[in-house]
Formats: structure tokens, C-alpha cells, sequence
């Protein structure tokens, strides 16, 4: 066979050529399987610094009446575990508003709540925070504002929401009460209040709740 100039004879590859590492399903699958389990390690790890840092916040909250005319420690303490999560982190400025609030500074906690709804806080503290915040701003003559936040926050659907975020349905009643009266609508406040008390109530259930509701519709006989 004659071989045309400028041009290679094609090689067969040799049984001992060895093969790309890429084209073996076996280490491949081994590579995958290593990297989930180092990913799933990562997870773990997270998880667990994540409960020992709510364990450390929930003891750190416990401890709040030994900080009696100490608030600024207490802040302290609070700002220090807050410090811990990234500086977007929006559950440090939750917690960082919390601290302010308790210690009578709800000026301070306004802004850090609604940095923290603004950005992405979710679940438990996101209903808490909508009722803190609204607590707060009553606190500073804003109870108008305040009673649209907690409205729109009852029209909400409790099926969206968890168990835990469920049980904090009446703190919005009770809020929503009192940033009503402040803001003059007074028969609306005693009927939220006495609508949320209702069925609590080992008797007369249906009748506290028709007067709740008659508080607002007064030319409506009860049933």
C-alpha cells in the first residue's frame, strides 16, 4: 500500500492502552457517591451548628430577667450570637430587633424587624416579627400602619402555614385589639378581642362570637 504524503496511518488502540478515566461507569459512580455523601456531611454539620446556636439563643432569652437594669449586656449577649450567622442573614436582625424591643427601645426595633421581613424571613419568627413589629410601631404612634399589618396578616390562609406559625393566631387577635383602640375604633377592638377569647371559653361559645360579630353590625338581631 502506497501511503499518501502529508497523511498518518490511523492506530488501533492496543489492549494495554489505558482507557479515560471519564469512560469508566464504575468511578464514576464512585465519584458521585463521595461527593454526596461529603455534601450530605456539610448538611449535617450545618444542621447541627444551626440547633446549637437556637439552643444558645433560647438560653440566652431565658436568662433575660437576670439582666434586670443590665440591658445593654443582655443586647450583648443577644448581638454576639446574632454576629455568629452572615451579615445578610435576615434571623440576626430578627433577633437583633428582639433585643432592643424587650429592653424598651421598640425606635430600634422597628427598622431590624422590617429589614428582616424585607428580607426573607420565614415561618415561626416571620409571624412573630409582624407581631412585634406592629406592637412596636403602637408603641410609637404608628398603630394605623400597625393595623394593616396585622389585617393582612389574619387574612392569610392557615393552611399555608405550619402548626407553630398557627398557634400565634390569637397574639395577632390581641394585638390587632389594642392598635385599634389606639387608633379610635374601639367597638372593633372588644369585638376582635372577644371574637379570639370566644372559643376558649368552657361555656357560651356561640353567643360570645355573635356578640363579637354584632359589636359590628349593631342592627342585626343575634341568633
Amino acid at each position: 500500500m502506497v501511503r499518501k504524503r502529508g497523511t498518518t496511518t490511523p492506530t488501533r488502540p492496543s489492549a494495554t492502552t489505558p482507557a479515560d478515566p471519564d469512560d469508566n461507569p464504575a468511578k464514576c459512580g464512585s465519584d458521585n457517591g463521595r461527593q454526596g455523601r461529603r455534601r450530605l456531611r456539610r448538611r449535617l454539620c450545618e444542621s447541627a451548628r444551626m440547633q446549637d446556636w437556637e439552643t444558645r439563643v433560647a438560653e440566652a432569652w431565658a436568662s433575660i430577667d437576670d439582666y434586670e437594669d443590665r440591658e445593654a449586656d443582655f443586647r450583648t449577649v443577644i448581638d454576639s450570637l446574632a454576629a455568629e450567622l452572615p451579615d445578610d442573614d435576615p434571623v440576626a436582625a430578627f433577633e437583633r430587633a428582639c433585643a432592643w424591643d424587650s429592653t424598651g427601645h421598640s425606635d430600634r426595633a422597628v427598622p431590624l424587624y422590617r429589614w428582616a421581613l424585607d428580607h426573607g424571613l420565614s415561618g415561626y419568627r416571620r409571624r412573630r416579627a409582624v407581631i412585634q413589629m406592629s406592637s412596636s410601631l403602637r408603641n410609637i404612634g404608628q398603630a394605623e400602619f400597625a393595623v394593616t399589618l396585622l389585617e393582612a396578616e389574619r387574612d392569610i390562609d392557615p393552611a399555608t402555614l405550619d402548626e407553630p406559625t398557627r398557634t400565634l393566631t390569637d397574639a395577632i387577635s390581641a394585638t390587632l385589639a389594642l392598635c385599634l383602640a389606639d387608633s379610635g375604633r374601639e367597638r372593633e377592638a372588644v369585638s376582635v378581642a372577644v371574637a379570639a377569647l370566644a372559643p376558649h371559653l368552657p361555656r357560651y361559645q356561640r353567643s360570645m362570637a355573635n356578640y363579637a360579630r354584632l359589636l359590628l353590625a349593631p342592627d342585626t338581631k343575634p341568633e
